[in-house]
């Protein structure tokens, strides 16, 4: 079922939905439905998997010489999909990227994932690789998530790449894109952040993901924003739990948002990662009652791996 018609089912009732991270290869699916399971009990209508692109690393040959090579961290998305649908009968979402796909690896791809009845999929530009400074593309591939979704949405009207084909069947993706209420990192403004994610919009995506966010002030300024500028699609709130010191420094680096004062003044008088752990908990709860008290009807979770600390917040509030 198609993410909107979740939320349209719902009737307002709130929505518990999380997104999960494939695991290094050569671990076995059992560690994914290991987090998974002490969720099921607040029935998520959908879970996000994770893409994670091809990295390059460099291996020094017997003559001296330094040979390129390419390595996949974590495969697997379509596996722990179809996966995720059979086991536990909800709908999974798999995460789609520009980057390390042609349009024609990108094709083959979405077929093989409407073969398997997956019905919603999540559009992403992707980071660029950590051997370069900016993202590139590949060649005949795309370099922004507008021009995917362009794609997901040509193939939605039975439009595909060879113009040869006779009678081609129409996919029907529900399409999901990012939003950021602190702005991409890359974009000047955030006006012209706004600018193309409308794009994305008009181009065929039917709902929005924020990026993570600790303060929903700017979660709630970022629909008033997207609204006043036309936007009409749902956009949920993504969450992320603070876990431990470091992410102190890496969650503001990596994903450039702010982390407000008080929460940090909380996080620094804890003596280990057990103390910060409850420290995210109690905030992340507080984040979730406040959001639903102000009409969100679906709140979406960043596990990365874990589920304890989703699973306290959860407790309390659904």
């Amino acid at each position: 079922m198609k993410v909107t018609k979740h939320i349209e089912n719902a009737n307002g009732k709130p929505l518990f939905s999380f997104e999960i991270i494939p695991p290094l290869k050569g671990q076995h699916i059992q560690s994914i439905f290991d987090n998974i399971d002490p969720l099921m009990e607040f029935n998520p209508p959908f879970i996000d998997v994770t893409y994670h692109r091809e990295e390059y690393i460099y291996k020094e040959l017997d003559n001296g010489l330094l040979q390129k090579k390419v390595v996949r961290k974590r495969p697997g998305t379509v596996g722990i999909c179809a996966a995720i649908q059979n086991k536990y009968k909800v709908d999974a979402i798999p995460h789609i990227l520009c980057g390390g796909f042609t349009q024609e690896d990108t094709e083959n791809f979405l077929i093989d994932l409407d073969f398997l009845g997956i019905d919603n999929v999540v559009v992403l530009r992707g980071d660029a690789v950590k051997t370069e400074t900016y993202f590139k593309s590949e060649k005949n591939g795309h370099s922004y998530a507008s021009e995917l979704v362009q794609q997901i949405g040509d193939l939605n009207k039975g439009n595909y790449l060879d113009d040869d084909i006779q009678n081609s069947s129409a996919t029907d993706f529900c399409i999901g894109v990012a939003g950021y209420p602190e702005k991409h990192m890359e974009a000047p403004s955030l006006e012209s952040d706004l600018h193309f994610l409308k794009k994305k919009i008009k181009n065929g995506a039917s709902y929005i993901v924020t990026q993570m966010f600790f303060d929903n002030q700017k979660y709630f300024s970022f629909v008033k924003k997207c609204r006043e500028a036309g936007i009409t699609v749902p956009i949920i709130p993504g969450l992320k739990p603070i876990a431990t010191m470091k992410q102190l420094n890496i969650i503001p680096q990596r994903f450039h948002v702010d982390l407000p004062d008080e929460l940090v003044r909380e996080v620094i008088k804890c003596n280990n990662n057990d103390a910060i752990r409850q420290v995210g908990i109690e905030w992340g709860i507080q984040q979730s009652k406040a959001l639903i008290a102000n009409g969100v009807n679906v709140l979406h979770y960043y596990s990365m791996g874990k589920s304890d600390n989703i699973k306290a917040i959860a407790d309390s509030v659904f």
